[in-house]
This record gives structure tokens, C-alpha cells and sequence, in this order.
């Protein structure tokens, strides 16, 4: 169990406060991971209580993932308050606007392209950036960092009414491939998680419209819609040292959806 073990890793991660991200937050923290936990001022921090409930530390650094500057800022405000290392990085944070093509407004669109592409290749650049200058985990080791983004089925689709989603996670997929390309030589693994059809937020004018729901549940061949907790064990192994040799790989937890 040792390949998966993260103890003494510390994770920064965004979009951890519900849903996916915080289960998966959790996940980090019962693999040994203590947490930056980015989040806007006001935000839900009942992922903080779950995470030390663990006997992990989890240090809530703020960031408003819609601004430029305020994610342009939060790398160097984290080093500059003593943290030494970030080890992984979990870009989760993501929102979703639904419009007939021919009807999206501009603004909406600039929103959902800043916080589900721009802000993710900021902090990757960032983050990329100190992981670069630290030393590997061990001698017999190359591996400096994971950083893990997430995709979606719309990496691969097209989906209906949300043009904006789907450029940003088909942007996020070619995103983790070209840094994978500069980066795994250098000893850190950029990998992302692409989510199916998943029972969250972020779903429910697709889950209140029963002949959608009724539609997408037909084609899921394990039968039902995805949970958070489906993602525990895809960010632990794609985070920790059991994925050594995975680079640029865009891993879908989707019940089968893809291989229909």
C-alpha cells in the first residue's frame, strides 16, 4: 500500500468544497495528504472539518478563481506564508452555463473560459513552476509533483447548449497533454480526470429534465449516475507514486459511457 500512500505530501486544490472536489479532498487526506483548500471568501468549509476530522491539517487560502489577479496571486501568497512545497495539485474548480449556441452571451462566455481553462493553466504554470525547483521525493526517485485537472465527457463531445463548457474541458484535456510533454521528463506527471454523468450541482437542470436523465441513464452501461465518492480512488492513484509511469492521460470515471 505503500505505492499509494501520501503522507507527508501536501495537496492544493481548488473546487474543494462540494461535490467531486470534496470528495476527493477527503480522499487526499485519508491517503496522509495535509490540504490547501483555495476557496473564496464566504465559501462553505465543511471540507475543512472532514479533512482534520482525519488528523490532517487543512489551511484555507483565498483565491477568487473568476479573477485573473487573484489567481495570479495565490501561488506566491501561499510560498510567501512558509509553505515549502506544494507536492500536488487538484484543479476542480469549475462552473457551467447553458445557452442555445446561437443565443450564448459573450460575458458568459469569457466566465466559463476564465474559470475552466485560463485560471487552470495559471495555476498549473505556477504551481509547475515551484515543482520544478524542487528536489525529487527521494534519490532513487525522479518524481517532483502530480498535477491532475479536470476534464469531462465534453472533452471528447460536443454536448447540447453549453458550446462554452465544452471548448473549456476540450481545453483541458490538450492542456494536461502539452504540459505532460515539457514536464514528465522533469519528474511531474500532469494527468486529468474526465466525469461522466455525475449526481451533483453542477447536474440538475440535466437530472429535473426526465427525459434527459431518463435518456443518459439508458446509454450509462453500470446502470446508474456517478457519485463523488466514485473519484477516491482515481485521484489517490493518479496523485501518488502507484502512477509513476502515467503521464498525459486524460482517465474517464463515467460508468462505461465512453466505451458505449
Amino acid at each position: 500500500m505503500d505505492l499509494f500512500s501520501l503522507t507527508g505530501k501536501t495537496a492544493l486544490v481548488t473546487g474543494g468544497t462540494r461535490g467531486i472536489g470534496q470528495a476527493m479532498t477527503v480522499a487526499l487526506a485519508e491517503a496522509g495528504a495535509d490540504i490547501l483548500l483555495a476557496v473564496r471568501a464566504g465559501a462553505d468549509v465543511s471540507t475543512k472539518t472532514k479533512v482534520e476530522a482525519l488528523g490532517r491539517t487543512c489551511t484555507l487560502v483565498d483565491v477568487d478563481i473568476a479573477s485573473r489577479e487573484s489567481v495570479a496571486n495565490l501561488v506566491p501568497s501561499i510560498l510567501a506564508s512558509g509553505v515549502k512545497r506544494i507536492d500536488i495539485l487538484i484543479n476542480c474548480a469549475g462552473i457551467q452555463r447553458r445557452h442555445p449556441a446561437h443565443q450564448f452571451p459573450d460575458s458568459e462566455w469569457d466566465d466559463v473560459l476564465q474559470v475552466n481553462l485560463s485560471a487552470v493553466f495559471a495555476l498549473c504554470r505556477d504551481v509547475g513552476a515551484h515543482m520544478l525547483e524542487q528536489a525529487p521525493y527521494s534519490p532513487t526517485s525522479n518524481r517532483r509533483g502530480a498535477i491532475i485537472n479536470i476534464a469531462s465527457l465534453l472533452s471528447f463531445q460536443g454536448g447540447i447548449t453549453v458550446p462554452a463548457y465544452a471548448a473549456s474541458k476540450g481545453g483541458v484535456a490538450q492542456l494536461t497533454k502539452a504540459l505532460s510533454n515539457e514536464w514528465a521528463s522533469k519528474g511531474i506527471n500532469v494527468n486529468a480526470i474526465a466525469p461522466g454523468y455525475i449526481d451533483t450541482d453542477m447536474n440538475v437542470a440535466l437530472i429535473e429534465d426526465k427525459d434527459r436523465a431518463a435518456g443518459i441513464l439508458a446509454r450509462i452501461p453500470a446502470g446508474r449516475w456517478g457519485l463523488p465518492d466514485d473519484f477516491k480512488g482515481a485521484v489517490i492513484y493518479l496523485a501518488s507514486a502507484a502512477s509513476a509511469y502515467v503521464s498525459g492521460e486524460i482517465l474517464t470515471v463515467d460508468g462505461g459511457w465512453m466505451g458505449r
